[in-house]
């Protein structure tokens, strides 16, 4: 029997007030023999004195409220557009608090749609009621140009039946970007899984040492012997070198801030198009410490590639490339733990169907034992994973998608074995929910989604996107799915 499901009221929408403040050069990317931008700097130390004053005063004053460090964000983006500066007499703080907010412009992070979340246990369970669980919810928002970025929120679990968002607060708050470091081995990893070894990248790697920053990474092309620097491929080579060791990088955020005020942006070359559904997972070393990771999708524009988010407590993101032959698509969900010592995946590397991946450092992928392919007739467009799998004492429960007709996107599940995740126990035949009435209406008609769920007093939790246009969620009991899920086996793959 179907498990009873309730979707509860409590939703989140997309809020188009929720901006950031990012660098503006009017002209970007149009070919000119000019620049605007040393127009548009003497345009604005043209400007009267008591102009100016007025025009600081106000703009701070309107724009000041929507950002945190509204003033320090204005003077970095007027340094940013010095070198237009020609006046070799210094400008002013108020000249450069206008000229700085000439050459900005606000972006609402979730102007266009808000979806795809993902559910965890929160790090801090405090002044909660018998019976409560705060969770941390990672989302998908999306604004103008269909660019995602990463929001997160808070949510309390009970007591009983009952899930409710915590408010979000205000301004959004974004993280100082810093260089990660890099292994060696990893790097290599990396440069195979883009076909980038050479002559050039070979000796590179040959010169850094186990783990390296940029700064290792200049030294040793500064090295470079002047064949290889001058050699015509080399640009290209050195541009590759230089766009995947920046690929890795820190986001750090103010730990004064809320976890709903913080938005991962894209950073990386990679990314500039978005950063799509991460699926958040709290991990389980072997050592038994605990720690946050999430793979999403990185999207520049024309290429897709999974990515690694780590953090410790949500505040201190590290975020690193994946490869190896099972790091291909969109979709992967870390397993919260290792199994038989070795991490593993859900992978999609077929582009339509399910698979388990294994790592044995958790960057680099291999294998793609399939698990779980398209059948019923509401996914016979494709089927993946709707988030890390669930330990349960019966499996390990994986809560699916499925495309069908009119491309309707429904979710149902499967049980893995514990000890061994390529064995699978039970195939749920039908969905458990799917889109219906109001909501099936939003940004995108007909979806459902989830990024992740979580279990809390013998009900599995699972935020879901509502048509890319709002954030729900559904519950239902673990027991009674576990049953649903296990009752069918699975059919013979081919």
């Amino acid at each position: 029997m179907t498990p009873r499901v309730v979707v509860h009221a409590d939703r989140l929408r997309a809020d188009p007030s929720r901006v950031v403040a990012q660098l503006f050069l009017p002209g970007e990317g149009v070919a000119s023999t000019h620049s605007r931008a040393a127009q548009i700097v003497d345009r604005v130390l043209a400007l009267p004195g008591p102009v100016v004053s007025t025009l600081a005063h106000d703009l701070v004053a309107d724009f000041g409220p929507r950002h945190v460090d509204t003033v320090d964000l204005l003077r970095a983006n007027a340094r940013a557009v010095g070198s237009r500066v020609q006046s070799t007499t210094p400008i002013s703080d108020e000249q450069s608090i206008v000229l700085g907010a000439t050459f900005t412009a606000e972006y609402a992070i979730e102007g266009a749609a808000l979806c795809n979340p993902s559910a965890v246990e929160h790090p801090d369970q405090s002044g909660l009621q018998p019976g409560q669980l705060r969770v941390a919810v990672a989302l998908r928002a999306i604004g103008e140009g269909h660019v995602s970025s990463i929001e997160f929120t808070e949510a309390v679990i009970g007591p009983g039946d009952a899930w409710s968002f915590v408010p979000r607060r205000s301004p959004v708050a974004t993280a100082t970007i810093l260089p990660a470091r890099w292994h060696s081995s990893r790097l290599r990893a990396a440069l195979e899984h883009e076909d980038q070894v050479n002559e050039l990248t070979s000796w590179v790697l040959d010169r850094l040492p186990p783990i390296f920053t940029g700064v290792d990474v200049e030294a040793a092309i500064a090295a470079l012997p002047p064949e290889l620097l001058h050699h015509r491929d080399s640009g290209v080579a050195l541009n590759t070198l230089r766009d995947m060791v920046s690929s890795a990088y820190i986001a750090r955020f103010d730990p004064d801030t809320d976890l709903g005020q913080r938005v991962l942006l894209p950073a990386a070359v990679e990314e500039h198009n978005g950063m799509e559904d991460a699926r958040l997972v709290r991990f389980t070393a072997d050592d038994g410490s605990t720690a946050y990771r999430a793979t999403y999708t990185a999207y520049d524009g024309r290429d897709i590639a999974p990515r690694l988010i780590t953090t410790p407590d949500l505040v201190s993101f590290s975020i690193h490339r994946l490869s190896g032959p099972s790091a291909r698509n969109k979709g992967m969900a870390l397993f919260p733990r290792t199994v038989g010592g070795r991490h593993l995946a859900l992978a999609r590397t077929d582009g339509e169907s399910i698979s388990l991946a294994s790592s044995p450092d958790g960057f680099v992928w291999s294998g793609a034992t399939l698990l779980n392919i398209p059948v019923e007739p509401w996914e016979m467009v494709q089927t993946g994973n709707c988030g890390s799998p669930i330990e349960t004492d019966r499996g390990w429960l994986v809560l699916t998608h499925g495309v069908g007709p009119f491309r309707v996107y429904s979710i149902s599940a499967i049980l893995l074995d514990l000890d061994d995740p390529s064995v699978v126990l039970g195939r749920a035949r039908r969905p458990i929910l799917q889109p219906e009435g109001p909501d099936r209406e939003g940004y995108v008609p007909n979806v459902v989604y989830s990024c992740g769920g979580i279990v809390h007093d013998g009900r599995l939790w699972v935020p879901i996107g509502i048509g890319d246009a709002q954030v729900g969620v559904f519950s239902t009991d673990l027991e009674e799915l576990l049953d649903f899920t296990q009752a069918s086996r699975t059919p013979a793959l081919t």
